[in-house]
C-alpha cells in the first residue's frame, strides 16, 4: 500500500558520487560489491537502469543536469573553463526563488579549481555551501573539508602522506555526509534541497585500507577486454582521452576495480547514515531522494582507465534511484531511456514549479510514479574540448568534438573531424567490441543514425533570445 503523501513541496536528498559506473550496485545485479544501503534505497525506490550523462566529463555533465540544458546550449563544454558562463540558471536557483532551502557539501564543478578556489556562479540558489572539490590539501583556505579534517585533530596533507589514503572517519565522503546530516537536522521552516557531491569513486583508487581489505583483486570481475581492442583503439588515437589502451593486466585491473568497489562501500555506508538521519527526524515520509552520478570509469574496458572522448557504456550509463515515498513506485525498476537533464524538471515538477521551456529535459515523475512505461526513443551525450583547460600539462591533444545518440538497440559515436566513427549493436553486442561502422551490411542503419543525431544536435542548439522583428 502506498504511503499518504503530503501535497506540500517535498525536501530534496540530491546524492551525486563522481565517476560512478552503472553496474556497480548489488541490487541491480553486481555480486561482487557490498551496498546494503543503496539497495536498501532502491527497494524503497525505483531504479532507472538505462539512465545516460550528457557527457562523460565532470563539468559538462554537472553543467548538463544543474540546467536540464545540454552542456553546449548553457557553454559549459570545458573541464578547467575560468567561470560559469550563467547562460543558463541553476535549478537550484530556481528552487531557491520558489521558497527552498537550498544547500551544498563537496563539488560544485561548474569551473576549473586547479590551484583555486572555484569561483561561484553570480546566483547558484545556495545558502549553505561547504565546498570541497577534492581531497586533496591543495588550497590555503576556503576548503570546508581541509577545515573539518582540522577540527578533529588531523592535517589533511600529512595524513594522506603517511598513509597514502584517508581513513574512514576523515574520509571526504564522511565530511559530505555529516554536513549533509547537519544540515538536515536543522529546523528549517520552509522545504529544502540538499546537494551530497562526493569526490568518490573518483580516481586515485586511494579507499581506507579496512575497506580496501574487503576486496580481493583475484575475486574481481575482469574487465570488458579483447586483444582487438588495442587496434581498435590505435584507430582512435587522434581522438582525446586521458590514458592510451594498454593490456588491462599490465596496470593492475582488477587491483583498481577492487580499490573502485572498496570506495563505493564506503559511500554506501554514508548513504545509509544520511537515510538513518532522514527517519531519526522524521522527514523520510516527504523527502525525494536521489542517487546518481555525472559520469563513468573505463575501469580496462577496451584498455583504457579513466574518461575521455569516448561513448563506452562505462562511461555515460550511470546509476540512477529516485525514492519519494506514496509518489515514486517502491521496489521497481525501469529500463526506459533516462538522461540526466531529466533531473532538473523532475525536480521542479515535484516542488511545483513550472519547468522553463529552454530546457531539455522532460519531468520523470509520470515514470517513476507508474504513470507512463516509456520516456524517451533515444538519449545523447556529447563531448566539445572537454580537456581544452588541462592540455596546458600534456601533449598531442587535438581538442576533440564527438556526439553520440543511443536508442535501446544501437549505439552510434561520431568522431567529428575523423574519419572513423563507431556503430555497436547492444543486444548483439553489449560489451561493444564488434564495430559495425564500417560494414555494408550496415550501412544503411548507419546513415538513420547519423541523421538522427545530426537533428539531436540541430535542435540542441541555443538560438539565443528571440528577437521581435519589425517592418
Amino acid at each position: 500500500m502506498a504511503t499518504p503523501h503530503s501535497s506540500a513541496p517535498p525536501n530534496v536528498l540530491w546524492i551525486c558520487t563522481d565517476q560512478q559506473r552503472w553496474d556497480t550496485i548489488a541490487a541491480l545485479g553486481n555480486r561482487h560489491i557490498n551496498t546494503p544501503n543503496i539497495d536498501r534505497l532502491a527497494a524503497a525506490g525505483t531504479a532507472c537502469t538505462n539512465a545516460f550523462c550528457q557527457a562523460p566529463i565532470c563539468t559538462p555533465s554537472r553543467a548538463s543536469f544543474l540546467t536540464g540544458c545540454y552542456p553546449s546550449t548553457v557553454h559549459g563544454c570545458s573541464n578547467g573553463n575560468s567561470h560559469w558562463a550563467d547562460a543558463a540558471p541553476l535549478v537550484t536557483r530556481l528552487l531557491a526563488g520558489a521558497g527552498y532551502c537550498c544547500g551544498l557539501a563537496g563539488k560544485l564543478h561548474l569551473a576549473g579549481a586547479q590551484g583555486r578556489i572555484e569561483p561561484r556562479p553570480r546566483d547558484d540558489g545556495y545558502s549553505v555551501f561547504h565546498w570541497s572539490h577534492d581531497p586533496r590539501d591543495a588550497w590555503p583556505a576556503g576548503h570546508a573539508y581541509r577545515d573539518w579534517v582540522a577540527e578533529r585533530g588531523a592535517h589533511l596533507g600529512h595524513t594522506y602522506a603517511e598513509l597514502g589514503y584517508m581513513p574512514a572517519e576523515l574520509h571526504q565522503t564522511t565530511f559530505c555526509a555529516d554536513k549533509a546530516i547537519e544540515f538536515m537536522e536543522t529546523a528549517w521552516t520552509q522545504p529544502w534541497l540538499m546537494s551530497v557531491n562526493i569526490f568518490d569513486p573518483h580516481a586515485a583508487f586511494d579507499p581506507p585500507a579496512d575497506y580496501l581489505a574487503r576486496y580481493d583483486p583475484s575475486e574481481m570481475p575482469a574487465p570488458a577486454y579483447r586483444d582487438s581492442d588495442l587496434a581498435a583503439q590505435e584507430l582512435l588515437r587522434g581522438v582525446d582521452f586521458q590514458t592510451e589502451a594498454r593490456d588491462p593486466d599490465s596496470f593492475d585491473a582488477r587491483g583498481k576495480i577492487a580499490a573502485y568497489y572498496a570506495m563505493i562501500e564506503l559511500i554506501d555506508h554514508n548513504v545509509g547514515r544520511m537515510l538513518d538521519a532522514l527517519e531519526r527526524s522524521g522527514q523520510a515520509d516527504n523527502t525525494l531522494v536521489i542517487f546518481t552520478s555525472d559520469h563513468g570509469e573505463m575501469l580496462g574496458d577496451h584498455g583504457l582507465l579513466l574518461k575521455g572522448c569516448r561513448f563506452y557504456e562505462g562511461l555515460v550509463h550511470v546509476p540512477l534511484i529516485v525514492r519519494w515515498p506514496g509518489r515514486v513506485t517502491a521496489g521497481a525498476a525501469t529500463d526506459a531511456l533516462v538522461e540526466l537533464t531529466d533531473l532538473a524538471p523532475t525536480l521542479l515538477a515535484a516542488a511545483g514549479v513550472p519547468v522553463p521551456d529552454h530546457m531539455a529535459g522532460r519531468s520523470l515523475l509520470p515514470l517513476l510514479s507508474g504513470a507512463a512505461a516509456d520516456h524517451r526513443d533515444a538519449v545523447r551525450s556529447e563531448y566539445y574540448e572537454a580537456l581544452r583547460s588541462l592540455r596546458r600539462d600534456r601533449s598531442g591533444w587535438s581538442n576533440s568534438r564527438a556526439t553520440m545518440i543511443r536508442d535501446r538497440r544501437y549505439k552510434l559515436a561520431v568522431y567529428h573531424g575523423h574519419p572513423v566513427g563507431e556503430l555497436f549493436d547492444l543486444q548483439e553486442d553489449p560489451h561493444e567490441h564488434r564495430n559495425l561502422w564500417r560494414e555494408a551490411s550496415h550501412a544503411e542503419l548507419r546513415f538513420d543514425l547519423l541523421r538522427r543525431c545530426f537533428d539531436a544536435t540541430a535542435f540542441a542548439i541555443d538560438t539565443g533570445p528571440e528577437v521581435t522583428r519589425g517592418f
